[in-house]
């Protein structure tokens, strides 16, 4: 039984780590939110620190996941999945996918042209790909200008400095696939030449 304990006790880290990359905040900005010290949460992303419920509480709420998600409790018979919406800069990103770590899925609202920033064009760890839902992408790819109508999709190493708005003067629906490890999304299709005997 201990040894099961210790394994849920081990996960925990390394979902924290994820929900707070996948946030983008840094540890200073969390420890400003829930009162925990930098090293403790440090600590405790690494393994080096037993959660506690005291601690667990507050970085639950920070994050906007039931406690379970924290400690990767099963599920309890009721199939939906609560999204919680994330607002920055205007755009709104429901995250679709629930384990922390690996490819990460998203659906972006992202307000009309002229509404968000100025394009700031940023470069990080990763593979992106985007698939247009609804509205016009506009796509800042190193020095090209790509606009993307509903139905297209576009794939690109984050390392290339990008930025992605609405190319209109109304909002655009976004899906999008993130590996922070450089993951690509894989498409399979069928061709629809048989294959040989």
């Amino acid at each position: 039984m201990n040894e099961d304990l210790d394994a849920v006790l081990a996960a925990v880290g390394p979902r924290l780590r994820a929900l707070r990359q996948r946030a983008d905040t840094t540890l200073t900005e969390l420890s400003a939110t829930t009162g925990i010290s930098v090293s403790t949460l440090s600590r405790l992303e690494s393994g080096q620190r037993r959660p506690t419920l005291e601690l667990m509480l507050p970085l639950a709420r920070a994050h906007g996941v039931p406690i379970d998600e924290l400690v990767g409790a099963p599920q309890t018979g009721d199939p939906r999945v609560h999204l919680r919406p994330i607002i920055r800069h205007g755009m709104t990103m429901v995250p679709l996918t629930r384990r922390a770590g690996g490819l990460q899925a998203y659906k972006l609202i992202i307000p009309p042209a002229g509404i968000r920033y100025p394009p700031d064009l940023k470069t990080h760890e990763g593979y992106e790909w985007l698939y247009v839902l609804s509205g016009r992408l506009l796509l800042k790819l190193g020095d090209q200008d790509i606009v993307l109508p509903p139905g297209e999709a576009a794939e690109f190493d984050t390392r290339v400095p990008h930025w992605f708005g609405s190319a209109d003067t109304v909002a655009v629906e976004v899906l999008s696939l993130f590996g922070r490890q450089g993951e690509r999304a894989h498409v399979r299709a069928r061709t629809g030449v048989p294959e040989s005997a």
